[in-house]
């Protein structure tokens, strides 16, 4: 039967020789493989080597690395920063962040739609509404049905604004989405 440690729990698995190995924990159903996992196969006598080695102090060596590391993840790592809030920068100068989080949460129960920030994953706060008129929007045809305009002033659009990095982002509004939808769906 063959064992495996979950890097979550810490549970020692075993799988039945039929079924195979899972992909997921049956304790705590994180995932077992994939880029998570680094799963090392260690024989019985590489096994005493190895423990001698690290629990050695005399032979142990930081300035040399053996395995190259720039690789480990391949393609699915993204490169973003470290921190994207640009509100743990004002907690520095003196500000309440515990009341600003409170007053956060209490706005975002009164909404309707809580959109995910794009950039940092927290949730937005419903700013207020734009509207548009013929003044300062020009429509695109509707190629559709090849009849008027795709979305023809006035209409409404939400403006919504991250409380984590400030970032703004816009949302038709609902009365609105209906109306395109319908201008789409036209048939010719």
């Amino acid at each position: 039967m063959e064992t495996t440690v979950c890097p979550w729990c810490h549970t020692e698995i075993v799988w039945d020789e039929e079924l195979g190995p899972e992909e997921e924990c049956p304790y705590c159903h994180n995932e077992l493989k994939g880029y998570r996992t680094l799963n090392i196969d260690i024989g019985d006598e590489e096994q005493d080597e190895v423990e001698d080695d690290i629990y050695d102090v005399d032979h142990a060596n930081d300035d040399k690395q053996t395995t190259d590391l720039s690789d480990l993840w391949g393609d699915e790592v993204e490169l973003k920063l470290p921190e994207l809030r640009t509100l743990t920068k004002y907690a520095d100068e003196g500000n309440d962040l515990i009341q600003y989080e409170q007053g956060v949460q209490k706005q975002l129960d009164h909404q309707e739609e809580v959109p995910e920030c794009p950039n940092c994953r927290e949730f937005m706060i419903l700013a207020g509404t734009q509207a548009a008129t013929e003044d300062n929007f020009t429509s695109v045809a509707n190629a559709a049905s090849g009849e008027g305009s795709l979305l023809s002033p006035p209409f409404t659009v939400q403006t919504y604004v991250c409380s984590g990095c400030f970032q703004v982002q816009y949302s038709l509004s609902e009365n609105d989405r209906l109306r395109l939808i319908k201008n789409l769906s036209a048939h010719k």
